[in-house]
């Protein structure tokens, strides 16, 4: 059972790290390509940088929500999964 454990903890924080991973790169694709388009835009009608920085920055926050959502699902994958008390007793924490 312990080794199932730990073979299970290996598992999912491996899967943590990748799906980080993963995230992170989409997103920052995606601002990217948001900022770059907000910026051409602003620069072929500068009297709607207003907007475009309002709508810029809306959209930015909806994709960055993204990347907290995997860093929470990836710290659930770590800290909260059934096997929790097995593991900690395989590695002396918590006594």
């Amino acid at each position: 059972m312990e080794a199932a454990a730990l073979q299970f903890f290996i598992a999912c924080a491996t899967a943590a790290g990748f799906g980080i991973a993963i995230a992170a790169f989409g997103c920052g694709i995606g601002q990217g390509m948001g900022l770059k388009s907000a910026v051409e835009g602003i620069a072929r009608n500068p009297e709607s940088s207003g907007k475009v920085t309002v709508t810029m920055l809306i959209g930015l926050a909806m994709i960055e929500s993204l990347a907290i959502y995997a860093l929470v699902v990836s710290l659930i994958l770590i800290y909260a999964h059934p096997q929790a008390k097995a593991i900690a007793a395989l590695l002396g924490v918590g006594h």
